[in-house]
């Protein structure tokens, strides 16, 4: 008995000092900023924050977990909107609301996390550095903490700036992508041959040979860019502004042939495991291209196709494969909007 009371005594010893340490060296709340900077204007970056459906795309908070459900609630964007969140495997739920808007300038959330009544208070400043880059400024208040809980404090700041970081990253691919189809759609001049320098790109996709009699071709073409959106954005989970419009990879000249292989993949922004040995990865290099934009019948993009192949042979340039970029998602009996591109060299 003597031995069990000697325990005792150390136990509330040590419990007094940890409490009197928390009271006295720990503050029962937190206070602190972090910056970042991307290359977007600022009205691309605003709107990823004040919609909580584009916000929980690219947060790492949300898309870390597999297991979260997460519920939507009117309005979906600025001032009053909120979502609630659960992830039992987790062990985790929580509320989260946008209390406050100044359109491109402030936005203040208010997150309640685990049933937790006092909330933790997060002013979201954005500062446009110029017409291409903008500085994203986090004020944070965590809630008060009891003296036995304040421990939390210490890992509080590492763990908020961890979560800033990794999403930063998400953000960063997401706006990529849709600036770059903005960018893609305001410049669209149909039936005129320019040049371009296009950059690197990593294709997701799959291997193909198709009969090239009639509408065969197109109809597999549809086929597989169905098999391979829907590769992405089920079974990996991937949102359309996550990745880039598909690509289809031929020779210049198989349109003459009698059966076609082609590779038709999706962009994305970086390589991932992919356990399905249907579809593969494939790097576009940089080349410079002789480009065309196309919108009509799938058969009648071989006129445009020649005309880029003359032009080749007219500079003496030599010539590459052909990569068919549709702007809008290729579907049976409907025209196709694409850009048809020759890579050509010395």
């Amino acid at each position: 008995m003597r031995f069990i009371k000697i325990i005792a005594v150390i136990i509330l010893v040590l419990m007094g000092a940890y409490a009197l340490s928390m009271y006295y060296f720990v503050d029962e709340s937190k206070n602190f900023q972090i910056e970042k900077e991307v290359d977007y204007p600022v009205d691309k970056v605003f709107s990823q924050f004040n919609n909580l459906q584009n916000f929980t795309r690219w947060n790492n908070f949300f898309t870390s977990s597999q297991s979260i459900d997460i519920d939507y609630y009117t309005p979906y964007e600025g001032k009053g909107s909120a979502i609630s969140y659960m992830d039992q495997k987790n062990d985790m739920d929580g509320e989260m609301f946008i209390r406050y808007e100044n359109l491109n300038k402030t936005l203040r959330y208010q997150l309640f996390e685990n049933k937790n009544e006092n909330p933790t208070l997060v002013d979201v400043k954005f500062k446009p550095l110029s017409a291409t880059k903008t500085k994203i400024i986090w004020y944070v208040h965590t809630p008060k903490l009891s003296v036995l809980k304040r421990v939390k404090n210490f890992w509080t700041e590492d763990r908020f700036a961890d979560n800033i970081d990794k999403s930063m990253v998400n953000l960063k691919n997401v706006l990529g992508n849709k600036v770059e189809k903005d960018n893609q759609m305001a410049s669209i001049k149909y039936d005129s041959l320019m040049v371009e320098n296009e950059e690197d790109k990593l294709l997701l996709g799959i291997n193909v040979s198709a009969s090239n009699k009639k509408d065969a071709l197109y109809k597999n073409i549809v086929m597989n860019y169905n098999k391979v959106y829907n590769f992405v954005t089920m079974d990996l989970g991937k949102k359309d502004d996550e990745f880039g419009y598909p690509v289809l990879l031929t020779d210049a000249d198989n349109y003459k042939d009698k059966e076609v292989s082609y590779f038709l993949g999706i962009p994305l922004s970086k390589k991932i495991g992919v356990t399905d040995n249907n579809f593969s990865f494939r790097t576009i290099n940089p080349t410079q291209n002789y480009i065309m934009y196309y919108k009509g019948t799938y058969a009648g993009r071989v006129k445009a196709i020649q005309q880029l192949i003359q032009k080749a042979k007219k500079d003496e340039m030599r010539y590459g494969d052909v990569r068919q970029t549709f702007i809008e998602r290729p579907m049976e009996e409907q025209d196709v909007n694409m850009k048809l591109s020759l890579s050509v060299y010395k």
